[in-house]
């Protein structure tokens, strides 16, 4: 009996999970990295800082493949080019461990390259692999399966991130990030016959030819603008007591000014092509646009959300699991003593003095600033506390978790012919991720603004729903670029799909660089609802549009 599945599939799989286990290994603890205080192994940044370092280093991560999309298209080939982005990246994990500010930041910019030329390739010979009419018909279960697997990698990791940070240190987390991107590359290398035969370009039309000069010349004008946003907006308005930035940060301004010539180039695509290729680019487009504010929000949890398991939330382990825990490294004891703690207010924001330094004071560990009486042991007695990373494998435990009745639903709606379009998939996605913050809003409200410690259920149901917007989205994006693009440019508009996702990365940095600014959490989290609920109702209105377009594919 012949498969439904091509057997590449599961090479690729096998290959990004282990890409992905490197990756959020990595970024589990990115964050948690930066605002430790340099005594203890971190950098000693503010939450400000680090949310703005990191919204722009995920940002930059899914920016550059819209060029490993094109350099893949045109000339370096699909497999050379996640040959060399995942060895890159897996040097570029491994440079964080050395703990000097030169490896730190060029161990990002390696990081992003690598990134660029892996990510948008291995979705576009995975598409390739379902062009196969034997296969056809289940592309969307196979990106399913595909995301499924990146979820596996990304539940796993963080708990190998807390065993290494526990018991090594935080070089010995990251070092084991690049150790597993390499043994993607591996499993990538052992897979290669049997996906070979999808390696192949088509050659470009003849008006397609100056599409690499034209590339050159947008990347040349994005530096050239990116420089311009970070330097002109202070030099005319900034003063000697004050940066003056347009939207916060010389890094965002920067990273929006790059976007603009980026931009113009998909622009430019559009109006070349035929009438045939501009509703399907078009739908496109429209999409890659309104999942903006989806990704703004759902990439929180690297910042913002980390920030409430951290300070927020009752990390306390049950005695029942706590041997499990200690056992696996995911816990670490915290000891109820004084000890130099940094001066915060309520909402744990640090408290400086007239020349901006942060106060520091003799202090019991902030953990236990917002506990209750019943949590706070005896003086010189110890708690043992999850690591905070740990949340970060709630949302991919969930998609493991639902992934197959997520397919199962859907293959039963196929059957009798009810199955809704990618672009309705999509639209509820999007309704069903604004829901998810409503529970954080009630976390907010039930911990009286944060008075007091928060159940982890909060987290875990908040979590819980937004991974089925994501299941509704993010795979179906992928599947829906793979159906609507043009055979020549499928890999283009793979790094258009994640360049959607990096300006909705950058600004899901923007927001959470405000967190602090909020005196009632309760507001920051209605914000993301808004933002969501106006992403979803736009969506509705073009809903028709779309599903026309998808229709006439499927004919087509």
């Amino acid at each position: 009996m012949e498969s439904k599945y091509p057997k590449g599939l599961f090479f690729l799989v096998f290959t990004e999970f282990w890409e992905r286990f490197g990756y959020y290994l990595m970024i589990g603890i990115f964050f948690l990295y930066m605002t430790t205080d340099g005594k203890d192994g971190g950098m000693g940044w503010e939450n400000a800082t680090a949310s703005d370092i990191f919204g722009t280093f995920i940002a930059l991560a899914y920016l550059t493949p819209f060029m490993g999309g094109l350099l893949a298209d045109l000339k370096l080939g699909y497999r050379f080019s996640i040959t060399l982005g995942g060895i890159l990246m897996g040097i570029g994990y491994c440079m964080l461990a050395i703990p000097e500010k030169w490896a730190f930041f060029t161990s990002l910019a390696v990081m992003v390259v690598g990134n660029g030329f892996f990510k948008p390739n291995i979705a576009t010979l995975l598409g390739n692999l379902y062009n196969d009419p034997r296969y056809r018909a289940n592309k969307d279960t196979g990106y399913n399966i595909f995301y499924m697997g990146i979820n596996v990698g990304a539940l796993v990791c963080n708990f190998v991130a807390a065993f290494m940070r526990n018991k090594i240190g935080w070089h010995g987390a990251f070092i084991t990030a690049g150790i597993g991107m390499f043994l993607g590359v591996i499993t990538f290398w052992l897979g290669m016959k049997h996906y070979k035969h999808v390696d192949v370009r088509k050659e470009p039309k003849p008006e397609d030819k100056p599409l690499l000069m034209q590339f050159i010349k947008v990347l040349l004008t994005g530096v050239a603008f990116a420089v311009i946003g970070w330097i002109v907006p202070n030099a005319i308005w900034g003063n000697e007591d004050k940066l003056f930035t347009i939207m916060g940060s010389q890094s965002t301004d920067a990273f929006f000014m790059f976007c603009i010539p980026v931009i113009y180039f998909y622009a430019s695509i559009y109006k070349k092509a035929t009438a045939e290729e501009r509703k399907p680019l078009g739908t496109m487009f429209t999409i890659f646009i309104i999942v903006i504010l989806f990704w703004a929000i759902f990439k929180q949890n690297g910042t913002a959300l980390t920030t409430y398991a951290e300070s927020y939330t009752n990390r306390e382990m049950p005695k029942a699991i706590t041997p499990v825990a200690t056992f696996m490294g995911s816990s670490k004891q915290l000891v109820y003593t004084e000890q130099e703690v940094n001066v915060v207010d309520d909402q744990f924001r640090p408290v400086k003095d007239e020349n901006g330094k942060v106060q520091k004071t003799n202090a019991y560990p902030l953990y236990f600033k917002n506990a209750s009486p019943e949590q706070i042991p005896e003086q010189g007695k110890s708690v043992n506390l999850l690591n905070s990373e740990i949340f970060q494998s709630v949302n991919p435990a969930f998609v493991v978790l639902l992934t197959p009745f997520i397919i199962a639903f859907f293959a039963f709606l196929r059957k009798r012919k009810k199955e809704p379009t990618t672009a309705t998939k999509i639209a509820y996605g999007l309704l069903i991720s604004a829901l998810s913050t409503l529970i954080m809003v009630g976390a907010v409200y039930y911990t009286d603004n944060g008075m007091h410690k928060a159940s982890a259920m909060w987290l875990i149901g908040s979590y819980g729903v937004i991974t089925v917007g994501e299941l509704l989205l993010s795979p179906m994006g992928l599947s829906m670029v793979s159906k609507l693009a043009p055979l020549r440019l499928v890999a283009l508009m793979m790094g258009g799909w994640q360049l959607a996702t990096s300006m909705g990365n950058k600004l899901s940095g923007v927001l959470a660089k405000n967190w602090d600014k909020f005196d009632n959490k309760a507001n920051y989290f209605w914000l993301n609802f808004a933002l969501l609920m106006f992403a979803f109702i736009i969506m509705m209105l073009l809903l028709k549009r779309l599903n026309k377009v998808f229709h006439e594919g499927k004919e087509n």
